[in-house]
């Protein structure tokens, strides 16, 4: 891979943004590295966190002190041999995003050989044009074994003596026979590796309903469980197929603004609270829950005289209620309008554009059959 193609941004080490040898393969849950530019970013920890095909992230001791830079193609150890990737951080941000990923101590994290030459980059390239063809057939070869699972993608280690084959099962699987039968046929080590519907959509990548690329295929690395209680919670409809993504399991956003929906309404009143007044008895119809608005209806099942006010005018009602009074109506007695403020736009008819320039036209006319007036009376006296 060429270094000249790689293109960044903010300066050299911070973030890596396209260009080069597939590496919009290697941008997935890319973090900007803020430290690049500190003197001793380098001499902290000469850990160096490394990507390979789409999110699989490892960390590796730059034992030889090379002077690597983020979007470098190294040769990592691997066991056996060595893979290719990119490099993502370096420093002490690629210390704390190991601490972050809870995995094992620096003692045990293995070395970085070198950066990638020709020859590494003939046979990771040799390796990956192989990956497509053994997907297809080890999905042929799990069907003939009656396994009940679906191989979603292979990735070939750099030196293509190792294949990691990502597959989705809802149970348990009994592989054993199948990795023998890999192994015969493509003559490379086999590891096996279970993920989950999310983690596949992640790899896939595409578009979500909002526009924007899937979380799971940009920044997203961490699935927590989403329930229909997060739909309960903002009001939204129960429909499964407005509410599932494309991993047919309901969309991670839902718990992006749960917790704003739960704050905003502890502050509503309790659904099951009967607003009495002297225009009658009012129950609960529906609420907006960030602006704090309830709408009461006066019948209990049906949506009759709706009137919507505020969670403040509801309690207040609530404890008027409490102590034996009643309102005599749902919304509070309205004071003097306050002064508002006037858009000079809308004082006057917006067609008075057109009448003036009607009347710019006339007085071009008028001036025009004035000179036609002047020039024909001058000829006139010359005739004379």
């Amino acid at each position: 891979m060429s270094q000249d193609n790689i293109t960044y941004k903010g300066g050299p080490g911070h973030g890596l943004v396209g260009g080069g040898w597939n590496v919009g393969h290697y941008c997935q849950h890319n973090v900007f590295d803020y430290f690049a530019d500190l003197p001793d970013n380098q001499v902290v920890t000469d850990l160096v966190e490394v990507q390979f095909k789409n999110t699989r992230k490892g960390y590796y001791h730059n034992c030889n002190h090379l002077e690597i830079k983020k979007g470098d193609t190294v040769a990592v150890e691997a066991s056996p041999g060595h893979d290719i990737g990119v490099v993502t951080l370096t420093g002490r941000l690629a210390q704390m995003q190991m601490l972050r990923a809870h995995l094992k101590s620096e003692d045990e994290v293995k070395r970085l050989y070198r950066l990638a030459t020709e020859t590494d980059m003939e046979k990771f390239e040799a390796a990956k044009s192989r990956e497509h063809k053994t997907m297809i057939e080890s999905r042929q070869y799990a069907k003939d074994l009656g396994l009940e699972m679906k191989i979603g993608d292979v990735e070939y280690q750099g030196d293509g003596g190792k294949a990691i084959f990502y597959y989705i099962a809802e149970g348990r699987v009994d592989f054993r026979q199948l990795i023998k039968v890999l192994a015969e046929a493509f003559h490379v080590r086999i590891e096996m590796k279970q993920i989950g519907a999310r983690q596949e959509a992640g790899r896939i990548g595409g578009f979500g309903p909002c526009g924007r690329e899937l979380c799971c295929a940009t920044w997203m690395k961490n699935f927590q469980s989403v329930g229909t209680a997060a739909a309960r919670f903002q009001d939204l409809t129960l429909n499964s197929q407005k509410l599932a993504g494309q991993c047919a399991k309901l969309k991670c956003c839902m718990n992006y603004e749960v917790d704003q929906y739960i704050e905003a309404s502890r502050k509503l009143p309790p659904r099951d609270a009967v607003l009495s007044t002297q225009d009658g008895e009012f129950y609960w119809f529906k609420a907006d829950i960030l602006s704090g608005n309830v709408s009461y209806s006066s019948d209990k099942r049906l949506a009759a005289n709706i009137t919507t006010i505020t969670a403040e005018r509801a309690w207040e009602i609530i404890n008027m209620n409490k102590a034996g009074e009643k309102p005599h109506a749902l919304e509070a007695t309205r004071k003097s309008a306050a002064p508002t403020s006037v858009d000079l736009a809308t004082q006057d008819d917006l067609h008075r554009f057109d009448d003036v320039l009607k009347s710019k036209k006339k007085k071009k006319k008028k001036k025009k059959h004035a000179k036609a007036q002047n020039s024909h009376d001058a000829d006139s006296g010359t005739d004379a």
